[in-house]
Parts: structure tokens; C-alpha cells; sequence
């Protein structure tokens, strides 16, 4: 048999059975900038305790990582997905589509999402409402009428008198980011709630509701700062009157640089996040492309390796870089289902 009839052949073969030829003998990781240090943790040892590669990670965010995860299978695409969100049913639909049919979804602990300042500044306390009136493109008309209007606060005194008299500037994640998704629904929705009227919009135009409640300012209030939750701190550092929007761990691996602010009258720690007294937290998770397993060499143990307790359990050394970890019951089903490879349905 010829060489190009040969590799015509083979081409052809994993074309009908989907499956991926093992082209590529490293891991390939994007998504979440939340996740990127742990899954870097992991990857690091993985990479010296085992006879495979370290795998490759990239940090493009939750949203901008589903996208290239759910474009198909084979060695050009990603084989793990970081997410600090779960994954949306839109993106399900279009791994689906594109033939990632089985996704094995893994949640690995949980994360607060933090409002910082320099620690050469005075810490402040916020509450939802205020982070909702400081951010939002439009708020309620301060003149009490159940209209909004665009949004006229210039520092933050002017919203709520107990805050300082500096100007209202906050450095945070872009719209693909999934810390931006939860910041959008936990802090600044949760502050548009506090208004009534606003809350009782969520039944009586649904659409309307929304695009108050998670449209953020264009008028360099908030500023998109990538991806790169460490350049917002060197920005904080920088700048002691701006704040940043950030992930707890990154809190915790720069408390010599910034500070969190207590939000709703708690502060942003390990205990207030466990317990779920701290408002502003979520999930993180990673998926994997259940057809790349068996032919890019190291998944199913790069899989075993993060969620085994040594990792991701109590005491595991993921803990002692900021993770929150999953109760007993949350990891047990996590572990199982990581060694059973189920496949998510949505």
C-alpha cells in the first residue's frame, strides 16, 4: 500500500468513528483565568511525578475557552476547558453541533470574587447596592421616581456618604470572562434587587430587567483589563484609589500588596466563602472532551491527579493556594463521577 493511500485510509477511519488520532502527546488546556493557577498547580506535578508531558494551559477566559473547546474533535482543538461558571446550555448546544458530544464536567471547589484596594488605602465596606449604583449604565433617578437614568456618580461618596471622595474607578474582567458572568449576576444584579421595583421587573419585562441590571458603564468607570488578573493588581499597587474585580485566591496570594472589601458586612475569606456568609462566590469547574482520552496520552490521569484528595480534598495542596474546597458529600460524587468518565446531560 502507498504511503498517501495509507494516511487517505486513516484520515477516513477516524473521520467515521470521530475519534482522535494521537498526533499530539501533550494536554491542551485553555479557559478561565480563575482556574489557570490551579490547573498550572496540577500541571506542574502532574508533569514531573509521571511519564507525561506537563500539560500546555492557556488563559483565555471561561467564555473565549468554551468557544474553542465546543468547535469540534481532533488535535486541533482543546481538550480541556477551565471554567469559573458552569457551563451555559448556548455552549452545550454548540459542542453538541460541532460533535463534542460527550463533555465530562468536573467541579473542583469554589472561589469569592473579590472588590480590592491598595492596601496603601483605607479598606471600605460595600454593599450590593452600592456596587450596583457605582457600575451600572443606568440606575434608579436619585429624585425617588421609578425611572433610571444614566448613571450620574462620579466618585463614590456621592452614592452613599460613608464611602471615600475619590473617583469611582474599578478594573475588571471582560464580558468573555466567567468571573465577569458571576461579578454581572451575583454583585451587580444583586445590588438591582435591593430596588423593588426593579426586582418585580424580573417577571414583568424580563428583557428590560436584564439589560438594567447587567449593563455595565462605557464612560471608563469600569475598565476592562483582560484576563490577567495579576496586571489588575500591579494596577491597584499603582493606583490606590482604583479598585479592582478579582478571584479570592489572588486575594490571598497578594495580601502584602491589597486588601478585599467587606461586602453586605463580610469579608472576603476562606471561612466567610466555606460557609456562604461572603455573597459574592461561585463554583469553578474544568470539562473534558471525553473522545480525546484515549488518544491524547495523559488525560485520564492529569483527570486523576486533580481530583484526588491530595489535590482538591481539605488539606489538599490546591487548598493552600486559595481554593475552597467541596464538602465530603460534593466530592465524593465529584471523584466518582471523574473516574467514571459521566458524560454531562443538560
Amino acid at each position: 500500500m502507498s504511503k498517501s493511500l495509507f494516511v487517505a485510509l486513516t484520515v477516513l477511519s477516524f473521520a467515521v468513528t470521530g475519534q482522535v488520532s494521537a498526533a499530539r502527546e501533550q494536554i491542551d488546556i485553555v479557559g478561565s483565568s480563575t482556574v489557570y493557577p490551579f490547573s498550572t498547580v496540577v500541571a506542574e506535578r502532574f508533569g514531573k511525578t509521571t511519564g507525561y508531558k506537563t500539560p500546555k494551559i492557556e488563559s483565555t477566559g471561561t467564555g473565549g475557552g468554551m468557544k474553542l473547546f465546543c468547535k469540534g474533535i481532533g488535535v486541533e482543538h482543546p481538550d480541556i476547558s477551565n471554567a469559573s461558571r458552569r457551563i451555559k446550555s448556548s455552549e452545550y448546544a454548540d459542542c453538541q453541533k460541532n460533535g463534542v458530544k460527550e463533555i465530562v464536567e468536573v467541579l473542583i471547589g469554589y472561589d469569592g470574587i473579590v472588590i480590592a484596594n491598595s492596601k496603601n488605602a483605607k479598606a471600605v465596606e460595600l454593599t450590593l447596592k452600592d456596587i450596583f449604583l457605582a457600575l451600572a449604565k443606568q440606575v434608579p433617578n436619585p429624585d425617588g421616581s421609578e425611572t433610571v437614568v444614566d448613571n450620574p456618580y462620579k466618585t463614590w461618596n456621592q452614592l452613599n456618604p460613608a464611602l471615600p471622595k475619590v473617583k469611582i474607578e474599578v478594573l475588571g474582567p471582560p464580558p468573555t470572562s466567567g468571573t465577569r458572568d458571576a461579578f454581572d449576576e451575583l454583585a451587580v444584579e444583586g445590588g438591582c434587587k435591593t430596588f423593588d421595583w426593579l426586582k418585580a421587573m424580573e417577571k414583568t419585562n424580563s428583557s428590560e430587567y436584564k439589560r438594567i441590571c447587567h449593563t455595565l458603564r462605557e464612560d471608563n468607570t469600569y475598565i476592562e483589563a483582560g484576563e490577567n488578573d495579576n496586571l489588575i493588581v500591579q494596577k491597584l499597587v499603582a493606583n490606590p484609589n482604583a479598585f479592582g474585580v478579582f478571584g479570592f485566591s489572588f486575594l490571598d496570594q497578594n495580601r502584602d500588596k491589597v486588601q478585599g472589601s467587606l461586602i453586605n458586612g463580610s469579608a472576603p475569606t476562606f471561612e466567610n466563602i466555606s460557609s456562604g456568609e461572603y455573597v459574592v462566590s461561585r463554583p469553578l469547574y474544568f470539562y473534558v472532551k471525553k473522545a480525546h482520552i484515549n488518544s491524547v496520552p495523559g488525560i485520564k490521569e492529569f483527570l486523576d491527579e486533580f481530583t484526588s484528595a491530595k489535590a482538591m480534598g481539605e488539606e489538599g495542596y490546591l487548598v493552600d493556594r486559595g481554593l475552597i474546597p467541596l464538602s465530603a458529600e460534593e466530592y465524593k460524587v465529584t471523584r466518582e463521577n471523574a473516574q467514571q468518565l459521566k458524560s454531562l446531560k443538560m
